[in-house]
């Protein structure tokens, strides 16, 4: 199954609750969840399922799994290697995908979506611990340090997305350095500081079956 190209605010109102798909979009009254809340489709409106208990566990894993652009095979093994870990499963594999280079990337401010931030890496935007990084999946772990590479400081793209983080706050767990267009993780992330609502215990379920 090839990655999903389409309208991505379809994808948030088919879920229900805003993933935070479209970058600065989300944040305004252009927001499709914030015109049409309703899921998509003709009959959309009308459309009021009762979900089973596995529907129910499916929509939370689609709904985590859009969130972080992840294709179904990918968020499996995302699964395995949490279970295989000690620990409560389902917040050890939401610190899997906290720590994934795009998502930091995104939560550092230095892309206004996921999906720009994946697009950033893939170009070998960034370095980590001053080695060319362009891997979106690659895991960060404490004291790694991101940095944009000196050739892309001067993009006026980084300049608009300065303007804009300067309202938003940076999770506990990263520290941002805009003068130097860098950012450090001071520790592994904590499933509080998830801040999309998250029932990771269906898709333990889910996949426990």
């Amino acid at each position: 199954m090839a990655r999903y190209t389409g309208p991505v605010c379809r994808v948030c109102r088919r879920e229900g609750e805003k993933l935070f798909l479209k970058g600065d979009r989300c944040y305004s009254e252009k927001c499709a969840m914030e015109k049409r809340g309703q899921p998509p489709g003709q009959h959309g409106a009308r459309r009021r399922r009762n979900l089973s208990e596995y529907g129910l566990q499916l929509r939370e894993k689609q709904k985590v799994r859009r969130m972080y652009g992840v294709m179904e095979r990918q968020f499996r093994r995302y699964y395995e290697e949490a279970a295989r870990r000690q620990g409560v499963t389902g917040e050890i594999l939401l610190q899997l995908l906290e720590r994934r280079l795009d998502n930091v990337v995104f939560r550092m401010g230095f892309a206004a979506s996921r999906a720009e931030a994946r697009q950033m890496v893939n170009h070998g935007k960034f370095l980590v611990n001053d080695r060319p990084t362009d891997i979106p999946s690659f895991l960060v772990s404490e004291g790694d340090r991101i940095e944009v590479k000196p050739g892309s400081k001067g993009m006026p793209r980084l300049q608009e997305l300065q303007e804009v983080a300067a309202g938003r706050s940076i999770p506990g767990w990263l520290s941002v350095d805009w003068e130097q267009k860098r950012g450090t993780v001071l520790r592994l992330p904590e499933r509080d500081e998830v801040d999309v609502p998250i029932e990771e215990h269906l898709i333990v379920e889910m996949y426990s079956r």
